[in-house]
């Protein structure tokens, strides 16, 4: 006989389906992928500063996110969509979508929100955004929309994705084409991590890791961060690729943003 109370039983959460969904279409998407180590010692020290000075914690994601908005405005093929007739369709506006963990159904769950113009919202105004979907995340949109979105069949969901997705002024009302994940908060170290290649461009945002490093032609202790920068090869080539790249980690080193907000 089995003896029970050698395992339980959970349900998955129903927010587990949208992961389940974006593995099923990304199957077919030819991605390249960039590992990336930058320096953000200075990024890090303004951000301690601004905490022992007004005792508010920015949040590190939303510098990320600041960042990347900064530098697909400079390099927008990076973010294009392709429709039914094989056209890009390149926005002005720059969305992203991240994903946060929140109470969903009891549980903490990761819920997806899409920043909306990112571009031309400041780096305060995105963490004030970010905050607000960490503290009410039952008021975003986005959650609203998944409640019942993800209680369909799976072949309903997919044949909605598969429409949407061909209409890009459709898709954009629900998700965006470019994903930051944040895996480095789960642990400390450095680290990579590959996602799931269902969006023209992704960013996963690894660990932080502390080593020797030249700066200002002397050898010194850096803070270091690993970025997955992964794009959809059937989008973006090579070459542009590379110069979003090397914008995306200039605003980066450079601490974009945080020297007015830090002071």
């Amino acid at each position: 006989m089995s003896d029970e109370r050698a395992y339980h039983v959970e349900r998955i959460p129903p927010m587990r389906r949208f992961a389940f969904d974006a593995g099923y279409l990304g199957r077919r998407r030819h991605i390249v992928h960039g590992l990336i180590e930058v320096d953000v010692t200075d990024a890090r020290e303004l951000i301690r500063r601004h905490e022992q000075k007004t005792g508010e914690k920015l949040s590190f994601t939303a510098f990320i996110i600041t960042c990347l908005s900064r530098a697909i405005e400079d390099h927008p093929r990076v973010h294009a969509y392709r429709d039914w007739r094989n056209r890009l369709i390149i926005y002005r506006d720059v969305n992203i979508t991240s994903m946060f963990e929140v109470e969903f159904s009891g549980k903490k769950t990761p819920m997806p929100h899409v920043f909306r113009a990112a571009n031309q919202k400041s780096l305060r105004q995105i963490h004030g955004e970010l905050r607000d979907v960490q503290r009410k995340p039952q008021t975003s949109g986005e959650s609203s929309f998944m409640r019942w979105f993800l209680f369909l069949p799976a072949f309903l969901r997919r044949a909605f994705y598969w429409a949407v997705m061909k209409v890009p002024q459709r898709f954009r009302d629900i998700s965006s084409p470019v994903m930051v994940t944040a895996v480095g908060m789960f642990g400390t170290g450095g680290g990579w991590a590959i996602t799931m290649p269902n969006f023209t461009l992704n960013v996963a945002v690894g660990g932080i890791s502390k080593k020797p490093g030249v700066h200002e032609g002397e050898i010194a202790i850096r803070e270091y961060l690993d970025l997955t920068v992964s794009f959809d090869h059937d989008i973006v080539d090579g070459a542009p690729a590379a110069r979003f790249t090397q914008t995306f980690r200039k605003l980066l080193e450079d601490a974009h943003g945080l020297r007015e907000l830090a002071g």
